[in-house]
């Protein structure tokens, strides 16, 4: 199966998470790539999307997920038949705002036709759990669901 990993960073975490995602995955076809550097017009729907973003400041999408976002918004692609989860990285110290950055990925994602796969799944980091711990089930129960249609 062919799987791509996007990533939206400030600080590089979801970044290292991303790779670490996709070594774990290593028994599939596994990129990994910024969001800055992915167009809307580059999905396939042969490739299962995994999204790792960070959420920043007031609920936005981090620094290098933001020219996606702009370019969801201004080019209104139609992502039907495109397969994708989302995992994101927060911290519930602001719970105002907490995870804001998946919610609005996912929340772009689907209003442009494309299937999410499961539930967002969200990490905490005033919390117990490491992120690898909930990313790497995550990552599994996803490709486990997208496999019949993918495989």
């Amino acid at each position: 199966m062919q799987i791509a990993v996007l990533y939206g960073t400030e600080t590089g975490n979801a970044e290292m998470l991303a790779e670490d995602i996709a070594d774990h995955l290593s028994d599939h076809v596994v990129t990994v790539t910024n969001l800055a550097d992915f167009a809307p017009s580059e999905f396939d729907p042969r490739t299962l999307y995994l999204i790792v973003t960070s959420t920043y400041g007031d609920g936005e999408l981090p620094a290098s997920a933001q020219p996606f976002g702009a370019a969801m918004a201004a080019g209104a692609p139609d992502l039907t038949g495109i397969q994708f989860a989302v995992f994101g990285l927060g911290d519930s110290e602001y719970p105002e705002t907490f995870n804001f950055g998946g919610k609005r990925l996912e929340e772009m994602m689907v209003a442009a036709g494309a299937t999410l796969l499961g539930e967002r799944v969200t990490h905490d980091a005033s919390g117990d759990d490491m992120a690898d711990d909930l990313a790497y089930p995550w990552a599994e129960a996803v490709v486990a669901l997208a496999e019949p249609a993918l495989a």
